[in-house]
């Protein structure tokens, strides 16, 4: 594979990317905490190289298949953060009008298809997608279903890839391997060692990546997307990465040490990774990272500023018109 080679700009892109990820989750989670935001949340902090790193590899009109710990791909992919934090908040002025919150969040305008709180229900969405764009639309448009280890021993994994193997659809699998499926470890319920090992099986390319490094990230999606619109099928990435944050806000946590979460943090948080390697002078980092820290204050303001959906319209929005 050639070597890419980032500019000033493009490193520059990412980083705010990530950092706004960071910035958006830490503002969650102390919402949430603090009891000011319905519903349960779920976090993608630690996780931010490989939203970044895929949706980088694709263009607006590409469409994304996110999961219950789906905010990270939402902005990667270009959503709105002020109408994103309206819809947490429940408001009549995010992205769903308030009807989908957290778990749900979608914005068909950028492609994103849709967060989804049924683990390993993206799948065949994200397939469908794919098919429809190849069979009946007749474009170049890519599909990427984002999901974790727990749902890769869901049903809807190997009928998803089956056909999209057998039909060589332009659909993408990005596991991000993140080692705990809610409370249970990966090797609990899984005798392979890396999930990529399931796509021998399929007879498609089964890609493992460091998923902390987003330039290793946008990388291996690039060379995936090139070839899904190419007309040579799908890939399945696998990104090794951690759940650092419990599986919910406010999850216990009992089952893992959280001394030995932080080491790990420590150790793999993708804006450090990202730093160390002096793309970027530390001094512009951190002008990014206020800049991003300012933009999701504003974004909550704007959040609390507007009105719930007024109780009488509940069914609105559930069927067309």
């Amino acid at each position: 594979m050639e070597k890419i080679v980032y500019s000033k700009e493009q490193a520059r892109e990412l980083y705010e990317k990530m950092a706004t990820i960071r910035y958006f989750e830490a503002c969650i989670k102390h919402d949430s905490l603090a009891g000011e935001i319905p519903g349960f949340v779920h976090l993608y902090i630690g996780e931010e190289a490989i939203a970044t790193g895929v949706c980088a590899a694709l263009r607006q009109d590409d469409m994304i298949e996110s999961t219950h710990r789906g905010h990270g791909h939402c902005i990667a992919k270009g959503a709105d953060v002020n109408r994103m934090m309206a819809e947490i908040y429940g408001k009549e002025t995010g992205l769903c009008q308030g009807r989908g919150g957290s778990m749900h969040i979608a914005d068909f305008s950028i492609g994103m298809l849709g967060a989804n709180g049924v683990v390993g229900g993206g799948y065949n969405l994200a397939a469908g997608a794919a098919l429809a764009n190849k069979a009946v639309l007749k474009n170049d448009k890519v599909s990427v279903v984002f999901f974790g280890d727990g749902a890769s021993n869901r049903g809807t994994f190997h009928e998803a890839m089956n056909v999209a193997s057998a039909w060589k659809l332009p659909v993408i699998f990005v596991n991000e391997m993140n080692c705990w499926a809610s409370t249970t470890p990966y090797r609990a319920t899984c005798n392979v060692e890396n999930i990529s090992d399931r796509a021998k099986g399929y007879h498609i390319p089964g890609v493992i990546v460091d998923g902390q490094d987003v330039f290793a990230v946008y990388e291996a999606a690039k060379a995936a997307v090139e070839r899904a619109r190419s007309g040579e099928g799908p890939t399945l990435i696998e990104a090794k990465t951690y759940r650092i944050e419990g599986h919910f806000v406010g999850d216990p946590e009992l089952y893992r040490k959280k001394e030995e979460t932080l080491k790990i943090f420590q150790d793999t948080d993708p804006l450090r990774i990202f730093r160390q390697k002096k793309i970027l002078p530390d001094a512009e980092c951190n002008e990014i990272e206020a800049r991003c820290e300012e933009a999701i204050r504003k974004a909550k303001e704007y959040a609390l500023s507007c009105s719930y959906p007024d109780a009488e319209s509940f069914m609105k929005y559930v069927y067309v018109d």
